[in-house]
């Protein structure tokens, strides 16, 4: 009977010794290289250095524990598509199996593009690409592709969001639209036209026009009109100098309306604005350091003892969220084909789509339909610090933004047109 029991106890024990490896792997594979392409000079250049932080410290989480191990690598796109294009060709080259961007809708299509082309072609060589903040709502929808992820609300969702802070402000009865003249400024303003028909058809629209992206110096002339108007309130899908000024020449001219913003809380946008935007600026956001939990304190906390500097106060939960939903998805990846040596990208693909992930008291969940992350929103208002609800301010302006309307996922998530084709 012993002879009989002999291999068998041998074979559980080898079981039991594969369990705990996997479940505390330790990889003797080489990291696992991403590359994030962002225009690390030029006129967007902070924000590329800001994104650069959140992923360095959501990578350097990951590797301090038990699991994969990841590769940050960076190339600089200089905010141009064709250098994006080159970047991700020499990224690929260099042995990157991910790749990462975010802050331009049209460089994300381009890369979207060239990524379904090059898997196709090299299948031996496939990458994924993940993308942060790239919210043009098509690259989820008729663009859809497998090998694309985002974890940022896409502009259609963002701007519901926002509107939910619009229905419920019955004085308002007039607003102008205002945005840069690109594809993404193009999408906000449309669907701010189509989503004010729907939640508030009372409300007046009294102006909308788009503006030179990032070559306008002086917004007198775009305040003034605004004021002229009769508008009560303005919609904006601008971000950095471009929002700024905006509203800095609104109060300039004696406008005392409110902003809609989708970007109003980062990026210099509060010191900038000042005084002017307190209790008028609005912004709509995955995360907000002001959100009231524990866990979200204690993120942000975190974050600010990594990068105690003022200036480097930008910090985004999606970021974070979206590399432990990849560090997720290649563990369970390896768990199952027991082969760390070479993991499959479609076998990733398919555990990342399928992701959920919960940090500092923040979850989301892949959609697997079309591959657009699915989390609750907030939108705050610009208050001084230490005012009610406003523990944290931005990047040592002084100013924070007060958290007044919170929207679950579920409420948040729209319908999508993907039509999937999977490899």
């Amino acid at each position: 009977m012993f002879k009989f029991l002999a291999p068998v106890l041998k074979s559980l024990v080898g079981a039991l010794s594969a369990i705990a490896f996997f479940s505390h792997m330790a990889y003797a594979a080489a990291p696992f290289k991403l590359a994030v392409i962002e225009g690390f000079s030029g006129a967007n250049a902070a924000g590329g250095e800001a994104v650069f932080r959140n992923l360095v410290w959501a990578v350097e989480r990951v590797n301090a524990r038990d699991g994969v191990k990841l590769a940050l690598e960076r190339y600089d796109s200089k905010g141009q598509t064709e250098e994006a294009l080159s970047a991700l060709r020499s990224a690929i080259d260099g042995g990157a199996r991910v790749i990462l961007q975010g802050n331009s809708s049209g460089v994300a299509a381009s890369l979207i593009d060239a990524i379904n082309k090059h898997n196709e072609r090299e299948p031996t060589r496939r990458v994924l690409f993940l993308n942060y903040s790239a919210v043009l709502p098509e690259l989820t929808n008729e663009k859809c592709s497998f090998w694309h992820f985002r974890f940022d609300a896409h502009a259609d969702m963002r701007m519901a969001a926002l509107m939910e802070s619009i229905k419920e402000d019955r004085a308002l009865k007039s607003v102008y639209i205002i945005g840069q003249d690109y594809s993404f400024g193009q999408a906000v303003a449309r669907e701010a036209r189509r989503q004010l028909n729907l939640v508030r058809p009372d409300v007046q629209i009294v102006g909308d026009e788009l503006h030179p992206l990032g070559k306008v110096k002086d917004f007198i002339p775009y305040a003034t009109k605004i004021k002229a108007s009769g508008a009560q309130a303005v919609i904006t899908g601008n971000f950095t100098t471009d929002l700024s000024l905006l509203i800095k020449a609104a109060k300039d001219v004696g406008f005392e309306g409110k902003f809609y913003t989708f970007y109003g809380n980062a990026l210099g946008a509060p010191a900038a604005i000042g005084d002017s935007g307190l209790g008028k600026v609005v912004a709509v956001a995955d995360w907000l350091p002001n959100v009231p939990t524990a866990g979200s304190e204690a993120f942000y906390k975190a974050f600010r003892a990594r990068y105690p500097q003022p200036a480097d106060d930008y910090v985004h939960m999606r970021m974070h969220l979206m590399v432990e939903a990849l560090a997720q998805a290649i563990d369970a990846t390896v768990k199952q084909s027991g082969n760390e040596n070479a993991i499959d990208l479609v076998a990733v693909g398919a555990q990342l789509e399928r992701a959920k992930v919960t940090l500092g008291g923040q979850t989301g969940s892949m959609r697997t339909s079309d591959h657009q992350f699915q989390q609750t929103l907030v939108v705050g208002v610009m208050e001084r610090q230490g005012s009610p609800g406003v523990k944290f301010d931005v990047e040592g302006s002084g100013y924070g933004f007060k958290v007044v309307k919170t929207i679950a996922a579920a409420a948040a998530e729209l319908p999508t047109t993907c039509k999937m084709q999977r490899p």
